[in-house]
């Protein structure tokens, strides 16, 4: 058995701008305190597939000189996967385990638990330290791992900023500009046909982002934390198109938006960690404006493409501090950390309580509940960057 000096390196969930700056600083800085790196393909699923060290489809050697290039484009050179190592279903069991290895396992009459199974790949790759690029769901895994006593490190990230324990989540800025960029564009169709344009944007369960879009795009907003009263909306953005030069209006709403009364209901079949997908919020808003004030509405689904191609300049900086904090730690024999920021800086906090579920949006100081805007007040004293309160 190879000395577990290694560091381990994988993403999980989504993709988001940043991820490769993030592995590619993880080797660099790993290569200076004379730490070999080994990727992980497919997030979770491949310390859960993996046949052997030797299995290329899920396990590769990292070096300066395979990742010298690889933070110049977004996305992932690892891939990802949505899997969750302790609710894998019959149909997704590796191939290779036998009945017998099966009859060992934690078995719920559904689904097999595999933490066992990815203690023993990562002691198999000679792994000391893993350091895991997730968002709620990746890391609960993490968690897991690390309180079973294996080393581990989390690096945040998802466009939508939820995660507990830091204000700031790998991918956000750049689904932020990205939006703002669409929506400019959108403005000269929507204000040409004198039309009220509908937004959606991601967001099941916190509305950092389509808040922080509004803030930048100066628009209304509706977020899940703060259900909305559908008439109360409708008259804000016909009061919005009458006032107008163009008369045209804009709302960006939330993916888990609803309004007063209402259910943010779901359908398909749950991924490996229990989530459904939820109707179109979007949608069901234009047919309610329509039917209400009797205004054409334009409808802009943005959402996959907020998560594509390179990173803006503060993903790429906020990817590669913190890739160099996660190599100081465990240069310095620290695990079973986040990092992240904390006051608008840097820091390292304990892995997050899947427990907690996501970060919420502090609708008292950040959003208007009268206007459905941000609040744009009381800023003086508040970081130059993405608070949380």
């Amino acid at each position: 058995m190879a000395q577990k000096n290694k560091i381990g390196i994988l993403t999980g969930g989504g993709d988001v701008p940043g991820l490769n700056s993030v592995i590619k600083s993880v080797v660099y800085g790993a290569d200076k305190i004379g730490r070999a790196v080994t990727g992980i393909r497919r997030g979770w699923e491949g310390l859960t597939h993996m046949t052997g060290p030797e299995d290329s489809e899920y396990i590769r050697e990292l070096t300066r000189d395979n990742t010298r290039t690889i933070d110049r484009t977004g996305g992932t050179v690892l891939h990802t996967s949505r899997t969750n190592p302790r609710s894998i279903v019959e149909a997704k069991l590796p191939h290779y385990l036998s009945a017998e290895q099966l009859k060992k396992l934690p078995f719920d009459g559904k689904h097999y638990n595999l933490t066992s199974v990815v203690l023993e790949n990562l002691d198999r790759l000679g792994i000391g330290c893993l350091v895991a690029i997730g968002g709620d769901d990746t890391l609960s895994f993490a968690q897991v791992l690390s309180v079973a006593g294996f080393p581990v490190i989390a690096i945040p990230k998802t466009m939508d900023n939820d995660v507990q324990g830091t204000e700031y989540c790998i991918g956000f800025s750049t689904a932020i500009t990205r939006a703002k960029q669409a929506i400019a564009r959108q403005r000269t169709t929507i204000g040409s046909h004198e039309r009220i344009g509908i937004f959606r944007i991601f967001g099941r369960d916190a509305g950092f982002t389509a808040l922080y879009t509004a803030y930048v795009t100066s628009t209304r907003c509706l977020i899940p934390e703060y259900p909305f009263d559908i008439a109360l909306i409708c008259s804000l953005l016909a009061e919005d198109k009458a006032s107008n030069p163009s008369h045209y209006a804009l709302v960006i709403v939330s993916e888990g938006a609803m309004w007063t009364g209402g259910q943010v209901e779901e359908y398909g079949v749950a991924d490996a960690y229990g989530h459904r997908k939820k109707i179109d919020i979007g949608h069901a808003l234009a047919e309610e404006v329509r039917r209400r004030i009797g205004e054409e509405t334009m409808l802009s689904d943005l959402t996959y493409d907020l998560r594509s191609g390179e990173p803006d300049s503060i993903d790429e900086l906020v990817s590669i501090s913190f890739a160099n904090i996660a190599v100081d730690l465990i240069g310095n024999g620290i695990t079973g950390r986040m990092i992240g920021i904390q006051n608008g800086r840097y820091a390292h906090v304990p892995l997050p309580d899947s427990a907690l579920g996501a970060r919420k949006v502090n609708v008292k100081t950040l959003y208007n509940t009268e206007r459905y805007r941000p609040n744009y007040a009381s800023k003086l004293g508040a970081p130059l960057l993405f608070s949380g309160s």
